[in-house]
């Protein structure tokens, strides 16, 4: 009787889950779009920061009222910012957003007993689409919190952008480097979402490569080499 009980509120935070996802989607954007324009807007151009500090404000509401909502209907309690530390780490952190392609990987490795194209493909999708987003918004916090520091090598957004390309991609040049404790922070935790998206892009590949050749011996005569 109790899995009875229990079994509406995981369905009702699945429909939230999947009517929401487009939505806070074009919300991450906006966001992504506001706080970019604060960052590279001059200070005499107004009122675009104001703007911008408006659409940010307004977008992170929005990702706190889903997050209440999804914690209601999980029917977890408190223990919901144990289990979903991803979602919670999101919101205290907005421009980490496009992290969540972490929970679409997980669902590809639920269901290796019945693997789908059409799922891997859309993982790999997602964790590049997830790479641009990434390492443009650590681009503009990096470049928010350096390029008026003493002794700064990124001075301007495309130092930014150049240091991040660098350090997603693991190669780390070194000619540009953060020289603050939050610039270093931001480099410590883009190194770590480099690592963990290449992993899941090498990862889904390789599934998807194993089963196009296990496919392909199931399809061979027996008897045939």
């Amino acid at each position: 009787m109790s899995d009875r009980t229990d079994s509406p509120a995981p369905l009702r935070l699945t429909e939230w889950e999947q009517r929401t996802e487009v939505p806070l989607f074009v919300a991450a954007l906006i966001f992504l779009t506001g706080y970019a324009v604060r960052v590279l807007a001059p200070q005499d151009s107004e009122p675009w920061p104001d703007i911008a500090l408006a659409l940010v404000a307004a977008t992170w509401l929005l990702f706190a009222v889903d997050y209440g909502v999804r914690l209601r209907l999980s029917g977890l309690g408190r223990h919901f910012v144990r289990t979903h530390w991803l979602d919670t780490v999101v919101l205290v952190l907005p421009l980490l957003r496009p992290l969540r392609v972490v929970q679409i990987y997980t669902a590809v490795q639920k269901r290796r007993d019945e693997p789908r194209l059409s799922l891997y493909a859309r993982v790999i999708a997602y964790a590049g689409l997830t790479t641009v987003l990434l390492g443009f918004s650590a681009s503009l916090a990096v470049y928010h919190v350096e390029h008026t520091a003493p002794d700064a090598s990124i001075r301007t957004f495309g130092d930014a952008v150049w240091w991040a390309c660098a350090t997603l991609t693991t190669v780390g040049y070194g000619d540009a480097v953060p020289v603050t404790f939050p610039g270093r922070v931001i480099a410590t935790g883009l190194m770590a979402c480099g690592l963990a998206l290449l992993g899941a892009v090498t990862g889904s590949f390789s599934s998807w490569l194993l089963q196009v050749f296990a496919r392909e011996d199931e399809k061979r005569p027996p008897g045939s080499v």
